[in-house]
């Protein structure tokens, strides 16, 4: 049994998971819009462009994702995701990218514990953790 992370967006959901397989070198591998249900009653409330449901693969990772209409939507709390960097430089390139216009809460730097750390959350609201250990990865 794999856990799969599964993230909610108010309506922004094909934009950010477009994003995050671009960003991070994703594949989607489905997307479900309201308009492809096959009756009404099998819709959610909103229009047919909004994500019914989307999967994208990330390493041996699926992150599914859809959106969450009107009162439907809560804010993420209460977890982040986290990436396991190969490098400083791929760490500065993701934090750069899914960090740009978010809110950051620790800049990517040093830490005891890693050569590079960051958390913050992207332009969509999702947390995020980025890690590279490097030399101080624990064996």
């Amino acid at each position: 049994m794999e856990p799969t992370i599964y993230l909610y967006f108010n309506g922004t959901c094909l934009e950010a998971m477009t994003f995050y397989a671009e960003t991070l070198g994703g594949e989607i591998t489905g997307v479900f819009k309201n308009s492809d249900a096959p009756d009404p009653a099998s819709r959610m409330p909103g229009g047919d462009d909004l994500v019914m449901n989307m999967n994208m693969r990330l390493g041996s990772a699926n992150i599914m994702a859809s959106d969450a209409p009107g009162e439907w939507y809560t804010k993420p709390q209460g977890f982040n995701i986290s990436l396991a960097a190969g490098s400083i430089e791929e760490a500065e390139r993701i934090f750069n990218a899914l960090s740009r216009d978010g809110d950051v809460r620790m800049p990517l730097e040093e830490t005891f514990w890693a050569e590079r750390f960051a958390m913050f959350s992207d332009r969509f609201g999702t947390p995020w953790m980025i890690n590279f250990t490097g030399s101080k990865a624990m064996n």
